[in-house]
């Protein structure tokens, strides 16, 4: 399978269903604070994105996933069933939404303090969201995925972190994971080379210890294998002529939202 290159009508609904998510994670930001459930965070998520973004929570009930928003806090590295424990000050929480509009998906991630985070924590989310961007800046048709895995595993790497191969970013569109797999880890130089009109995911996953992970019984959610923190950082990109356009910018991003490359 080979990635699927969008039409300019597939483009702007990618455009819309990426706005979407990207208001979800604005819109629940002043929920997440001390003695709030991942269930009720959920509830809130799930009520918005049905009720007034008028769109479907692609979670809910993706091969059996019983939540309509992944919630990973601490050490879960992704994937995390929202349930009934209350969330505590000092905790970090991963919420990952997507949201399908008119058959197409837009998928983000970003990572949420609650109450006042650990100096660790809090080291650890600003780390993995500047891989993120590292990876997005260098974005442009011709550029190969491993060139982008590479540069993003050299930066965390370079503050003793890991980086998580089991899990990748992917192209999305019209499905919710198509080609490619984009991983966050690897050889510059190798790897597909991006096109203009792809639309993917850079999500990379960062522990603060070691990058093992393993699978907890209810079948979806990840953890650290050594219990270290992990923290994640998501935007949906549409590669450009010379560039990418993130199509999920939120309002406290601080990154531009079209980036060009000169030839």
């Amino acid at each position: 399978m080979s990635a699927v290159i969008k039409t300019p009508e597939e483009i702007e609904k990618m455009r819309v269903a990426g706005k979407l998510a990207a208001e979800v994670l604005e819109m629940i930001e002043p929920y997440v604070k001390p003695g709030v459930t991942t269930d009720e965070l959920n509830t809130i998520c799930h009520n918005y994105i049905v009720d007034v973004q008028q769109a479907v929570p692609a979670p809910l009930n993706y091969h059996g996933f019983p939540k309509s928003i992944c919630t990973s806090v601490n050490h879960v590295i992704c994937h995390g069933i929202p349930n009934d424990k209350p969330l505590k000050d000092g905790d970090i929480i991963n919420i990952d939404v997507t949201v399908i509009k008119d058959g197409y998906h837009g998928d983000t991630s970003k990572m949420f303090f609650v109450g006042k985070p650990s100096i660790q924590g809090k080291r650890l989310s600003e780390v993995t969201q500047e891989a993120l961007y590292i990876g997005i800046r260098m974005v442009k048709p011709g550029v190969r995925i491993g060139d982008i895995g590479a540069a993003i595993q050299k930066y965390a790497e370079g503050f003793n972190y890991s980086i998580v191969r089991e899990y990748c970013g992917h192209g999305i569109g019209a499905e919710f994971h198509e080609e490619p797999q984009i991983v966050h880890y690897g050889k510059a130089g190798t790897g597909e080379a991006l096109e203009a009109g792809m639309c993917l995911t850079i999500e990379p996953m960062v522990n603060a210890g070691k990058r093992h992970c393993k699978l907890l019984k209810d079948d979806w959610t990840v953890v650290t294998k050594d219990r270290s923190l992990s923290a994640q950082w998501e935007h949906t990109l549409l590669v450009t002529e010379n560039g990418v356009e993130i199509l999920t910018l939120r309002s406290d991003d601080t990154i531009e939202r079209v980036i060009e490359h000169s030839a």
